[in-house]
């Protein structure tokens, strides 16, 4: 079929990997603007490629797990970007708020609750993963410009995985909660927490 690539069981066409692209590019440019403003300078675009590469793997893992999930099911799952909600966030981002909905894996199948919850947490769950290995390398004081890349990975993942979380609209909590509230409140209770901790590290001045 053309425009179809195939790895094994898992699939993808063409225009999912042109809307991943997009959102990744209207993301990564929303969380520069947030972590230290717009600008035209070297600073801005060093924040901008920082951002980029954090969001690459928090973003592009997140909706890739939905997708690999679905697919183990025998789902027709497919990511559609939402063109409205990624100028929201890159408008939002200048008052120093992500609204952190660019597109979402939609599933084109007859799923199961149970089969829809663990779909919709495997997204939060890898950015909270991304976010604990970030934590681990700042912690490991390394170069300054490889802390200043995990400190924004780690925040990055564990907005994503807050944000995501939310019960509403069609964001993972959603599905999550209705699924199974214990999960739901346990994944909850950890993306807090991990941005309060990312609160303490940036007022504290250890991401430099």
């Amino acid at each position: 079929m053309d425009g179809l690539h195939r790895i094994g069981k898992f699939t993808m066409h063409d225009n999912e990997i042109a809307d991943l692209v997009k959102a990744w590019l209207a993301i990564s440019l929303a969380f520069a603007i947030v972590l230290g403003g717009f600008s035209f300078s070297f600073a801005f675009l060093l924040r901008l490629l920082a951002a980029g590469f954090t969001v690459g793997t928090g973003f592009l893992l997140h909706e890739l797990g939905h997708k690999v999930v679905a697919q183990r099911y025998g789902l027709k799952a497919e990511f559609r970007a939402f063109d409205f909600m990624l100028l929201l966030a890159i408008a939002m981002s200048f008052f120093g708020f992500v609204f952190a909905a660019p597109g979402a894996v939609m599933i084109l199948s007859r799923v199961r609750r149970d089969q829809y919850g663990k779909i919709a947490v495997t997204g939060p769950i890898i950015n909270l993963v991304l976010a604990l290995f970030f934590l681990a390398v700042m912690l490991l004081e390394p170069p300054k410009i490889i802390q200043a890349v995990s400190f924004y990975g780690f925040f990055i993942n564990s907005w994503l995985a807050v944000f995501n979380m939310i019960p509403l609209w069609q964001l993972d909590g959603k599905k999550v909660f209705a699924w199974n509230k214990a999960v739901y409140f346990t994944v909850l209770a950890i993306a807090i927490a991990f941005m309060v901790a990312q609160q303490f590290i940036r007022t504290s001045g250890l991401n430099v």
